[in-house]
């Protein structure tokens, strides 16, 4: 009996075991950075128990011995700036995606040096008896500073399972099948600025409004109100830190308002904070939104300056940009996101779409004075291609979140904080 006992006690509480594994890594940088994906090798120790009983939720850690690729010689990122996460494929008896997730913990890590990726856990709830191996997937890697932003990265080949557990019917009831903390990663995904050159727009309309038309101008007792499709546009910035290049869901609206339309143009879920304090009343974006179809030009839209100061870390909101669009000729005519500008603080940036996206199409009637193959304004407001700040993007109502420097603080948009390249590739 106590023979027995003993060997029971020696499977609840048998030792933990750790293995490593080696695998070639893919990591994209973040779009807002402008740079190619990368490829190197991780390197990766998973330490789980050697045996366990079903119903049991075991805990499991993934340590980095090596990193798919170093901190480049441009920024030296500061202590606990960096965070791991993670997903640990159970397969076999058993399978699951365990969230893995590590603490901002590291130590200071200088340029052209290996980053240092605090150890991640997790916890697996152990359902059925049998074979149970654990092989790492994908894993994100966020510096929160100077600004918030993610790399990721993904095998290139098969990997090998890194630890297995031998699991026996304890009896135990089926439950979940991951624990542990959730991943969190956002994932800005698409990132900045936004601009087209003026009358660049297609002829073809590739999208258009709510498809019923409304009558010419929107006039005539038809559909008043219009709601454009959201395209992903990219686009070149020209900053005063460099050229940076970044993608950005826009949509165009328009409410008809006699024989001319009144326009509210949309940046959404783009993610950027501010790199530094800025005061109130110092961001002020504009956009030529360009025309095509039947009417050629642009439409000049605006927004008002930030109502409040924005502290360092924080979104950089902008509310929708608005203007009149004044038909200058009657048919079907095409509205796409032009020319961004952004001032802040004395400095500009101009963002050019290097593709056009239409976003809304619409029935329109030649309106004196009207925009074809010329200028529209807004409010009397000439259009022009001056020049703005830098990234930009925004939430479900217009919010801007992306600016490259502000008061002539070089923040490194496109550089290696935003991704972990290896010297030789970089």
């Amino acid at each position: 009996m106590l023979g027995g006992a003993g060997i029971l006690l020696g499977v609840a509480a048998a030792p933990a075991q750790a293995a490593e594994v080696s695998y070639r890594t893919e990591c994209i940088p973040p779009p807002i950075s402008g740079l190619p994906p990368v490829e190197g090798t991780t390197k990766v120790e998973i330490t789980a128990p050697a045996l366990a009983k079903v119903g049991d939720e075991v805990a499991i850690t993934w340590k980095f011995v090596q990193a798919a690729s170093k901190n480049p010689d441009v920024l030296d990122l500061g202590k606990d700036t960096v965070k791991p996460t993670g997903t640990l494929k159970a397969a076999g008896a058993q399978i699951a995606d365990i969230a893995m997730e590590g603490p901002r913990s590291n130590p200071p890590i200088p340029k052209n040096s290996d980053m240092k990726l605090s150890d991640m856990t997790g916890r697996l709830k152990l359902t059925a008896a049998g074979r149970v191996t654990l092989t790492p997937d994908a894993y994100d890697i966020n510096v929160d500073k100077p600004i918030s932003t993610d790399t990721k990265c993904s095998p290139k080949e098969p990997v090998q399972p890194a630890a297995t557990i031998n699991v026996t019917d304890g009896g135990g009831t089926s439950g979940g099948t991951t624990g542990g903390s959730p991943t969190v990663v956002p994932t800005p995904p698409t990132s900045v600025p936004t601009g087209l050159p003026t009358g660049s727009s297609s002829a073809t309309p590739t999208a258009s409004a709510t498809e019923t038309g409304g009558g010419a101008g929107g006039t005539g007792g038809g559909q008043t109100d219009f709601t454009g499709k959201e395209v992903q546009v990219p686009y070149a910035c020209k900053t005063p830190i460099g050229d940076r290049s970044a993608t950005s869901p826009v949509q165009i609206n328009a409410r008809s308002s006699g024989g001319s339309f009144d326009l509210t143009v949309q940046f959404k879920k783009s993610v950027m904070n501010s790199p530094a304090d800025i005061p109130k009343g110092s961001v002020k974006p504009s956009m030529e939104v360009a025309l095509g179809g039947a009417d050629k030009g642009t439409v000049h839209v605006e927004g008002p300056t930030n109502a409040s100061a924005i502290k360092s870390g924080d979104p950089i909101e902008i509310p929708d940009l608005t203007g009149t669009y004044k038909p200058g000729a009657s048919g079907r005519s095409t509205l796409s996101p032009g020319v961004l500008t952004i001032e802040a603080l004395g400095t500009t940036t101009t963002c050019t779409p290097t593709s056009t996206q239409v976003s809304l199409t619409l029935d329109t009637s030649q309106q004196p004075g009207g925009a074809s193959g010329g200028s529209s304004t807004s409010s009397g407001t000439s259009s022009g291609t001056s020049g703005g700040l830098a990234q930009t993007g925004a939430d479900d109502h217009g919010s801007l979140r992306a600016l490259g420097l502000v008061a002539g603080t070089a923040v490194l948009l496109g550089g290696a904080v935003f991704t972990f390249l290896p010297r030789r590739v970089r």
